[in-house]
Parts: C-alpha cells; structure tokens; sequence
C-alpha cells in the first residue's frame, strides 16, 4: 500500500506545497517547534520508562539487629 510513497518526485512534491502554504520564513520556525516537541516526547517516555523500572526494584532491607 505504502511502497512508492516517499519517492524524491513526492518529498519534492510535499516540501513545495509546504513552502507555499507556510513561506519561507515560518517554515524554518515549524520544523524546529516539531523537533522540539519530538525531543520532549522521547524524553518524557525516558523518563517513564526509568519510573517504572525504580517502582519494580526490590525493596531496600532495614538497617537493624538480625534476629535469629
């Protein structure tokens, strides 16, 4: 279904009607506001992923005397 979806013709075709729509000096401003928020995602999910591993660690032992 997606075979020749992003053949150079089409990217050029995309990158154009971009250009049109946006112009020239919001495009630079639109890709980097998108590359934040990718950066922001990859570390919010960073930062669950290293929760869930704390929250699955063993429990610390107590300091205290042993009793045999």
């Amino acid at each position: 279904m997606f075979e020749g979806l992003f053949q150079p013709t089409h990217l050029l075709i995309i990158f154009g009607i971009a250009l049109l729509v946006f112009g020239p000096k919001k495009l630079p401003e639109l890709g980097k506001g998108i590359g934040d928020g990718i950066r922001g995602f990859k570390s919010a999910m960073k930062m669950t992923s290293q929760e869930d591993s704390t929250d699955n660690a063993p429990a610390a032992k107590k300091a205290g005397p042993e009793i045999v």
